[in-house]
Parts: structure tokens; sequence; C-alpha cells
């Protein structure tokens, strides 16, 4: 893989994927060709993945190409800089995260984000889950975090939970949180 041009390659195949989606492709399965799957894998990108914000998009209009971007080059980091181009081989199951209204110092939500950015770094995310959902979205929009931001912010800060609820917490003394709820 050209590590220089691999931006323009994902915009290649988000785009043919869009296309395929206006067709009627409407799952991840058929929306890929084997040599877009092929690089989709050396980045640390599923399918389900890029069908998920290309999917959110043409119906909320919502994350736009750039966002997916940005979360695949931090993904994409994450996948050969510390996983060494190996997957991890692991899906975790959707009973193991926390549910959507478990809260941690009185946030909502954060716990289960916290979780998900680190599935989503390893890839372990399960198909029915999406880093970036109708749900993340509004959650960091009203902190003034963009997603490829939060998943950076939860790789630099490791295993240490308190590291990214102070972060957060700090946003909200900001002024930043408006009345959001699950």
């Amino acid at each position: 893989m050209n590590h220089y041009e691999w931006p323009l390659e994902f915009r290649k195949v988000y785009d043919a994927g869009l296309k395929r989606y206006h067709q009627g492709v409407k799952q991840p399965d058929g929306m890929f060709q084997a040599t877009e799957l092929k690089f989709l894998g050396e980045i640390g990108c599923s399918a389900q993945e890029l069908y998920d914000f290309i999917d959110d998009n043409v119906r909320y209009g919502e994350p736009a190409f750039e966002t997916a971007l940005l979360v695949a080059a931090a993904r994409r980091e994450y996948f050969i800089y510390v996983m060494n181009g190996k997957p991890s081989g692991k899906t975790v199951s959707m009973d193991d995260l926390p549910g959507k209204k478990t809260a941690v110092d009185g946030i909502a939500w954060l716990p289960r984000l916290i979780v998900k950015a680190r599935l989503k770094l390893r890839g372990e995310m399960p198909a029915d889950l999406m880093f970036g959902c109708g749900g993340d979205r509004p959650f960091l929009q009203s902190l003034g975090i963009e997603l490829s931001e939060f998943l950076r912010f939860v790789w630099a800060a490791g295993d240490d939970d308190r590291k990214v609820i102070d972060w957060v917490k700090g946003k909200i003394q900001e002024g930043r949180l408006d009345v959001w709820q699950p």
C-alpha cells in the first residue's frame, strides 16, 4: 500500500460505496469489490464501518466524508503502529458495553463512548455498533469535540478512564455541554 496516497484511495472506495448505496445496495455485503475490501483491510477498516458512515450520511446528512476520513486515519495509525497491521481477531458482544444511560460523574453516555472508542481503535466493534452513531455525534458536538479528536484522546489516555472523564468535564465547565440526554 502506498501510505502517501491512501486518503485518495479511501475517497475512491467511499465514493464507489456511496454510488452503490444509491443504486440500492443497502448493506455492507456486496457494497465493496474485492480490491476495495483488500484496501480497507490494509488500513484496518471493515466494510461494515465504512458502510455505516455512508448510510448515516445519506439518511441523516452526517457525518461528512471528511469525518469518516479523519476517523479512518486515527484507526489506520493505531492499526499500523500499535497493532503492527494485524487484526486482534476479537469482536466484543453488545452485552459487554455499558448501557446508553450509564453515567460517570453524572455524565450519561460517556462510559459507553469510551468503550466504543477503544473498540474502534482495536477493530473489535460488533457489526451492529457504530463509533460515531446518532448518539455519539450529538454528545460530542455538544462538547465541541470532533469524532477523531475523541478517538485520539482516548488512544493517548490508554487505559486511564479518569483522564478522559476529566477532559470531558473540562469541556462541560467551559459551558460547552448543551442539555443533551441519550
